[in-house]
């Protein structure tokens, strides 16, 4: 890939809008949407919107948080948005939102919230830095005000699972013994 014309993106251009139907085969057992189910959405919605903002091939870094609000139950549809909110040299958070909405009244809902980091990676011929991203609505200015803050938590929080790694035994007990 070749390195991105402009160095600044609207929130907008990386905007990402998918909408699922939820089937019976969808539920957990307690009648609403599996969480793994909605993660996967929430992954694959997130991950274009990095790639969109980079142009570039991305891997999902982390998982930084996700927010379960409201059960989204049998035959209610689900629609994943998401859009970048802050940037790194070569990461990217994404922010999530997941509205539900019962498909019989119209009513909608706010399901969950999420942020996502991404990373682009980088092939021989590809840019090192991905551009930055300016916020425009209320809403994104909103979230994008915070990002540093976020950052720096992950950060932290990556720090510390690393030293938290290294006490974590790779042996299996029962055949290692």
């Amino acid at each position: 890939m070749k390195t991105p014309e402009c160095t600044v993106k609207k929130c907008r251009e990386t905007r990402v809008i998918q909408t699922h139907r939820i089937f019976p085969g969808d539920l957990n057992s307690f009648g609403a949407l599996f969480g793994g189910k909605l993660m996967a959405f929430i992954d694959d919605t997130a991950s274009i919107s990095a790639a969109r903002h980079s142009r570039s091939d991305v891997m999902t870094a982390s998982t930084d948080e996700l927010n379960f609000l409201h059960p989204i139950m049998d035959h209610h549809s689900v629609c994943v948005e998401s859009y970048v909110t802050g940037t790194g040299r070569k990461s990217m958070e994404v922010f999530i939102k997941v509205i539900g909405e019962v498909l019989t009244t119209g009513e909608r809902y706010l399901a969950a919230t999420s942020f996502m980091t991404f990373v682009a990676v980088n092939t021989p011929d590809s840019f090192t830095k991905v551009p930055e991203i300016t916020p425009e609505t209320e809403e994104e200015k909103q979230i994008c005000a915070n990002y540093q803050k976020r950052r720096q938590r992950r950060l932290e929080q990556l720090s510390d699972n690393e030293a938290f790694a290294e006490h974590i035994s790779l042996a299996i007990p029962w055949i290692d013994d």
